[in-house]
């Protein structure tokens, strides 16, 4: 990745999903005066993704809320239905906002771009974890591997915050 801590996060279009509809926003919208945890990974639906990455954040929400997080924002190269059904899965409602990068905007200006298409993926986001507060990267953490969720593991990175 080529964002680091104490950088700011750059000015990117993403998706979210309003009443049903696919909207088009500036990340830093949601980042602004806020303390948020930002987590991304490859692909919805994909098998770490699911066991454990999202699902992971969903069941420490509160724990997050205790210490002072806004949002957690989970964001993947994905299209925003995509995300949005994934998140109705893992009843996300309340807790994580999903959050579509079908053209990767966000994840090329972080430098988060994994070429996966030997496995039938194309470019993919690799996985993270980040402390943003009002827009400034405080911790990152990144794993080598897009199959492995260590220190970007919701219960890992809350000893962070």
């Amino acid at each position: 990745m080529n964002i680091k801590e104490n950088n700011l996060i750059p000015s990117s279009e993403v998706f979210v999903m309003e009443n049903g509809d696919p909207v088009k926003k500036d990340i830093q919208e949601f980042l602004k005066n806020k303390r948020v945890v930002i987590f991304g990974l490859p692909g919805a639906y994909t098998s770490v993704c699911s066991a454990k990455h999202l699902p992971g954040y969903v069941n420490m929400f509160d724990l997050y809320k205790e210490k002072g997080i806004d949002h957690i924002i989970c964001i993947s190269v994905n299209d925003p239905f995509v995300m949005n059904a994934w998140g109705k899965e893992n009843k996300v409602e309340g807790k994580i906002l999903m959050m579509g990068d079908p053209s990767l905007n966000f994840t090329k200006a972080i430098g988060a771009d994994v070429d996966k298409s030997g496995r039938g993926l194309g470019i993919r986001s690799n996985r993270y974890t980040m402390l943003v507060d009002d827009m400034k990267v405080i911790k990152l953490q990144e794993e080598k591997d897009t199959g492995s969720c260590e220190m970007s593991a919701a219960e890992n990175f809350l000893e962070l915050v």
